[in-house]
């Protein structure tokens, strides 16, 4: 399946149409103020061109663009005679999906990109046109909805990036209008407060960093560089502020929700007031780079104040239970997933390391850490098949393990990679001396997952993947631990292929909110190995969204009810990571590897890109980990010994511990050992 925009409608790119130099008397209402105008038009016909070729028939997603056919057309003429019946098979050959065009050099990826540049527009403008200033769209009944009385500007904000990165003018030019006149976050209103940082702040940051940094990425006439655009900071700044009463706890770990009038943080009403993990943890490359940019050092302070104590909980093997008290900054239960709300913890370990230019090592120790304990406790295999899963323990690591994978987590595979080679190349990292047996079994731990997540999609009728995927195992399973297993070298698209027995959709798990995590992996992949399958499992995606997921219209696209079923219910919402996340990194999969390298940025969970930087002299670490013992159990505190007191009145650091009982902890429940080794304390215990 393929689309384009017809040849008789103009591109909105195109300088004489209408409304690209229109100017709105208030951005506060739409600049499409009736359904009798020139869009409402284009944009149909150009819905009509998503679903056909530009003969107009529709393409499946199991076929290969139809610019094969004018290729093919053009060696037919040349060879007409002495290969023709050789051609119309070979055609045959493509249309039915036989030979796999990945790696072919007759892709055109730029034009693959610019299919996802119309179908960014074509969601944009229905928002535009339907629920402009709403924080909500719903693309079934084409309206919207506040989810503050005055609104957050939660899809506006979150997709200003994705606007300058595809250098929409005229549309980036409306989004900076209605930030300006429009968007106050001085509301008597509780928000959450990690997903306001990842979205709101996080989309502000990254639009100043884009529009400073690269003047000439979506340019608007007047306001050029620093010398002007001040506004995405200002609004930055001012959010900030009223999110830093979240952490206002005891312990330093910031409540889930904050009121951004009174600027006090409010305990969860749900999970016996617990915070998630994943979200306490996941604000620290946002309030770092905000303390960088203005040398406001209190925000750096208490985002790092956060990964100190969760730290100083001492999981075993670095994996943390998803949920933790803001006012004692211990966990909640024993539940160890790296799906929703243990999710982006361990993204950032990776990604703070690597936002302040490796000169945090106390990071990479921790991803280091947590990466060898997901390949102990989590890593499973599937059978028949033996596909590579990333399971859970819900009652502690001492527990079953259930095979059970959140398309959450399919934002590991690309992570894994990322951490390997640091956002070099594969090729580019194993030149250096540093290159080891652990990166390469990493990137095949990568490439394992990325396969498993691939087969979401694969496996279904409509090729999306379900929000979650359960797998038959092995019973007792197989655990990477203890020996890795041969996995298929290829998924066949077969319906009777073996592999798909693996795979168990369960009826509640079986929606489509249009999440990003998949292609995001797809697209660190793609960067790093260099290896065209990922764009091409990343094109097949795309169809099957194109496809299945279209309202009627102008209306733009929406999550759907079943992947399983065609054809699809739709749910009548349009996320507003379908604009900020999934379309960007179609966008980015699809394009050239010199825009934002990965070399130079860092992206938020919420796909924000944002600069790696310098410590310089304001910003340190500010913490250290407590010593811990080779199996990395934390050691306990050494008793002072008479005679060593140094000049302060404190016990000298460098003490020798014989044996010591270990007082139970949380890591320690379940472990038949009580003894520590000998060992060597140093520094702060």
């Amino acid at each position: 399946m393929s689309f384009s925009i017809p040849r008789n409608v103009p591109s909105f790119d195109n300088p004489q149409r209408q409304y690209e130099n229109a100017a709105w008397g208030s951005s506060g209402r739409s600049r499409f103020p009736d359904s009798g105008n020139g869009y409402a038009n284009g944009a149909s016909e150009k819905i009509g061109g998503m679903f056909g070729t530009k003969g107009g028939l529709p393409m499946y997603k199991d076929k290969p663009y139809n610019y094969f056919a004018s290729r093919r057309k053009a060696w037919f003429q040349r060879k007409r005679v002495l290969a023709g019946i050789g051609l119309l098979l070979l055609g045959l050959v493509y249309w039915l999906g036989i030979l796999s065009p990945a790696g072919d050099s007759r892709i055109d990826w730029d034009e693959r990109r610019e299919r996802v540049k119309s179908a960014f527009k074509l969601s944009w403008g229905a928002y535009e046109k339907y629920a402009w200033g709403h924080d909500e769209y719903h693309p079934i009944s084409k309206d919207g909805r506040q989810m503050v009385p005055n609104g957050m500007g939660w899809i506006i904000v979150d997709a200003l990036d994705t606007l300058m990165l595809m250098n929409l003018t005229t549309q980036i030019n409306h989004a900076r209008q209605w930030i300006s006149t429009n968007l106050t976050y001085d509301q008597d209103h509780d928000v959450n407060t990690f997903e306001t940082t990842i979205r709101m702040l996080g989309g502000l940051l990254s639009a100043h960093y884009l529009s400073t940094t690269f003047p000439d990425m979506a340019p608007i006439p007047g306001i050029q560089g620093s010398s002007g655009e001040d506004l995405y900071l200002e609004k930055a700044s001012d959010l900030a502020d009223r999110l830093m009463g979240a952490y206002d706890s005891e312990s330093g770990v910031p409540y889930a929700s904050v009121n951004l009038h009174t600027g006090k943080g409010i305990v969860s009403h749900q999970d016996g007031g617990a915070s998630s993990t994943a979200e306490a943890t996941s604000l620290q490359l946002e309030m770092k780079y905000l303390a960088k940019l203005t040398g406001e050092k209190n925000y750096w302070d208490k985002a790092e104040k956060v990964m100190q104590v969760v730290d100083d909980n001492a999981m075993e093997d670095g994996l943390l239970p998803i949920f933790i008290y803001a006012d004692r900054g211990t966990f909640r239960d024993n539940n160890i997933r790296l799906g929703s709300r243990g999710d982006s913890y361990y993204e950032y370990l990776i990604k703070q390391y690597l936002q302040t230019s490796k000169q945090e090592p106390i990071y990479s120790e921790m991803w280091d850490q947590a990466l060898a304990g997901v390949r102990k406790h989590l890593i499973t295999y599937s059978q028949p098949s033996n596909l590579t899963v990333l399971g859970e323990r819900p009652m502690g690591l001492q527990s079953a393990l259930a095979p059970k994978m959140d398309h959450l987590v399919c934002f590991m595979p690309g992570t894994i990679a990322l951490g390997a080679t640091g956002g070099r190349t594969v090729a580019e990292a194993k030149l250096e001396a540093s290159w080891s047996k652990q990166q390469e079994e990493e990137m095949d731990l990568a490439k394992q997952l990325m396969k498993t997540c691939w087969g979401m999609y694969l496996d279904t009728p409509t090729g999306l993947a379900p929000e979650i995927t359960h797998f038959e195992i092995y019973d007792p399973p197989k655990m990477m631990y203890d020996g890795v297993l041969q996995l298929p070298d290829v998924l066949s698209h077969s319906a009777d292929a073996e592999w798909r027995k693996d795979y168990v959709i369960k009826p509640a798990d079986a929606h489509n909110l249009q999440r990003p995590e998949t292609v995001e992996s797809l697209f660190y992949m793609w960067r790093i190995t260099g290896d065209e399958v990922y764009r091409e499992w990343g094109w097949e995606i795309f169809q099957s969204f194109m496809k299945y997921t279209a309202a009627d219209g102008d209306a733009g696209f929406t999550s759907i009810d079943d992947v399983t079923v065609i054809p699809t219910s739709k749910r009548d919402n349009m996320e507003s990571f379908w604009l900020a996340e999934t379309l960007k990194y179609f966008y980015l999969l699809f394009g050239p590897t010199d825009i934002l390298p990965l070399t130079d940025i860092v992206l938020n969970t919420e796909a924000h890109p944002f600069p790696r930087f310098e410590l310089g002299k304001l910003f340190s670490t500010g913490w250290q980990r407590r010593p811990r013992d080779k199996s990395g159990k934390v050691l306990p505190v050494a008793r002072e010994a008479p005679g060593k007191e140094g000049g302060d009145g404190k016990a000298d650091p460098q003490v020798k511990v014989e044996t010591v009982q270990v007082v139970a902890t949380p890591a320690t429940v379940g472990d038949t050992s009580t003894l520590v080794p000998k060992a060597d304390v140093t520094g702060d215990a």
